[in-house]
């Protein structure tokens, strides 16, 4: 991991303390971002800026920081651990104050706290290549998906749901309908036509789906914001998920039943093609 950012400094991990009283500790007062790291260069990185001070005003928390100042020590810190393909996670909380429920008081001082560190996470290759299981599981989250805040135990529970099933995703619905998948957008093709659950707040609004929804309507691709339900889910002709470290994943099988003809689907795989030189596209462009 080597170097971390920890309010405007990139400092040694020994050298950084974060108080026992920080509100992202006892509270989940906070949000955060994962940034996509290909061949030393960060991919989406505007956009998941912005979404981070999105969210951030979304819960009236005040980063102090320019967008502008973060990205620069984002930078800086994939340089500083020559990360070669990885992720960042990035994080703000509301910082160290005495343990109440209500926000601090302007004259505490109490002041946001931003933390950054790095990973080296390979591409999931085999996986991308011949797809992945899933299990559907109740939504049992709050009712502030757009949000992208530290409270994700109800995702780590439906995550290790999936996992003990011997799955890579556990697909959300609420009383029948899909909403999103424990840490990914989720998606089905029928008839030719990509399907997903509207961005509204039962859902993250993902970054790679957002990619995603202008490459569909700059390749033709019939793309569809609708609810769409579990009986359609098990129906469809294709599955698959997205998000920053999966990419567009084909899911090849849902609580066991195989899904089309158990490989991943024509459209999932252009839609691969077409993600992959979006990368290749905004990479060199920062060369």
């Amino acid at each position: 991991m080597g170097k971390i950012i920890l309010g405007d400094q990139i400092l040694g991990r020994p050298d950084v303390h974060i108080d026992l009283e920080d509100r992202g500790y006892q509270f989940g007062d906070g949000v955060y971002e994962v940034i996509r790291v290909y061949g030393g260069k960060l991919f989406t990185m505007k956009e998941h800026i912005a979404r981070l001070f999105a969210s951030a005003k979304k819960i009236k928390l005040d980063i102090s920081m320019a967008p502008e100042q973060i990205q620069k020590l984002v930078e800086d810190l994939v340089k500083e651990n020559e990360v070669d393909f990885g992720s960042v996670y990035m994080q703000v909380t509301r910082g160290a104050a005495p343990r109440t429920h209500m926000f601090p008081k302007p004259a505490s001082n109490t002041k946001a706290v931003f933390t950054a560190y790095t990973n080296e996470v390979p591409k999931p290759a085999s996986q991308l290549e011949n797809g992945v299981e899933a299990i559907t599981a109740e939504d049992i989250r709050w009712l502030r998906c757009d949000i992208k805040s530290l409270n994700l135990l109800p995702n780590v529970l439906a995550k290790q749901e999936a996992a003990d099933a011997g799955c890579f995703e556990a697909i959300l619905h609420r009383s029948g309908i899909v909403t999103e998948g424990s840490s990914s957008n989720a998606y089905i093709v029928k008839n030719g036509e990509v399907i997903t659950h509207p961005a509204d707040h039962l859902i993250l609004n993902g970054i790679t789906r957002q990619v995603l929804v202008k490459l569909c309507k700059e390749n033709g691709i019939p793309f569809v914001e609708k609810e769409f339900e579990l009986k359609d889910l098990q129906n469809a002709d294709e599955v698959f998920i997205t998000s920053t470290t999966s990419e567009v994943m084909p899911v090849i099988k849902v609580d066991g039943k195989t899904v089309g003809d158990g490989t991943p689907g024509k459209i999932t795989r252009k839609l691969q093609e077409l993600f992959e030189a979006k990368i290749n596209q905004e990479i060199m462009a920062n060369f």
